[in-house]
């Protein structure tokens, strides 16, 4: 399935490939790797309530913002785990964390496959990296928060997806 139109990059529109999920929504089983590049799935991430960060690179400045902002929170919620989901090669978000003492966020790779971006609608056909985009997940395997960022520029609503989670755990 593909979304022309869905997201834009300075305007310019851009494709996503994968479904349109909404909050209620099952949420997708997937396949990336860690940062030791063993596979990661919906499942081995637990049954906690989870926060999904996708961005596109972590080096970008809206990127390094999103990841550093969720890093700091998650600090603050023992109860809820959060992952930050980039097609950057597991040594590149290494590489980032160690730069920037990132160490609450459990770092997932798409770059194998698109597994994550084209479950949750969040890969960029036209670029093969992932759209800005938050999905929290309920300890049921359920979304209980989605926000596909409209512009990859723009930041994403922190505050609602937080509530959500918080709301969920």
């Amino acid at each position: 399935m593909e979304r022309p139109g869905a997201t834009t990059l300075k305007g310019n529109p851009l494709t996503l490939v994968g479904p349109e999920l909404k909050a209620g929504d099952p949420a997708p089983d997937f396949e990336v790797v860690d940062k030791t590049l063993q596979p990661v799935t919906l499942q081995s991430t637990g049954e906690s309530v989870r926060i999904f960060s996708v961005v596109p690179s972590l080096d970008t400045p809206v990127c390094d913002m999103q990841t550093k902002r969720f890093n700091e929170e998650a600090a603050k919620l023992p109860n809820i785990k959060i992952y930050n989901v980039s097609m950057d090669l597991p040594f590149a978000q290494s590489r980032w964390c160690g730069a920037f003492g990132v160490d609450n966020v459990k770092m997932l790779s798409d770059h194998r496959a698109g597994s994550f971006g084209s479950s949750y609608g969040t890969l960029i056909k036209e670029l093969r990296i992932e759209s800005r985009a938050i999905f929290v997940v309920d300890s049921q395997g359920k979304l209980a928060h989605v926000e596909y960022v409209k512009e990859v520029a723009d930041h994403p609503n922190y505050e609602a997806a937080l509530a959500a989670a918080k709301s969920a755990s």
